[in-house]
């Protein structure tokens, strides 16, 4: 919430920002938003771009902004998915962890019994 937070309120601020910075190319509010938008989320038309140095440095920081944000939720998500897939297998196991140990050990106990018939000889 907090990184959507901040990116929606960078997105905006950038876009009244604009407006103010790069007056020229970005003549009304709408367009200074609609620019930012289109930066944020990484589209980036083309069909308004900052004419000054001021300008493409808000560019820059709604660009790394805008990468940040796709990066963190992609991450967010993922790890849900990971998570809710990890307690599915444990339900699907009932808590299968302890007979698990306790059959190797079976096995281990079994292997052991074999090897010392084995070095006994006939």
């Amino acid at each position: 919430m907090i990184i959507a937070s901040v990116s929606t309120l960078m997105t905006v601020g950038s876009g009244l920002l604009m407006t103010v910075i790069d007056h020229k190319n970005f003549t009304s509010l709408g367009q200074g938003l609609w620019w930012a938008v289109q930066t944020v989320t990484t589209v980036g038309y083309g069909d308004r771009v900052p004419s000054n140095a001021a300008g493409e440095l808000v560019a820059a920081a709604v660009m790394l902004i805008g990468i940040g944000f796709l990066t963190v939720i992609t991450a967010a998500i993922t790890s849900s998915f990971v998570a809710r897939t990890q307690e599915e297998r444990q339900k699907r196991s009932g808590g299968a962890g302890a007979a698990t140990e306790a059959h190797m050990q079976e096995i281990n106990d079994r292997l052991e019994r074999i090897e010392a018939k084995l070095d006994a000889g006939p």
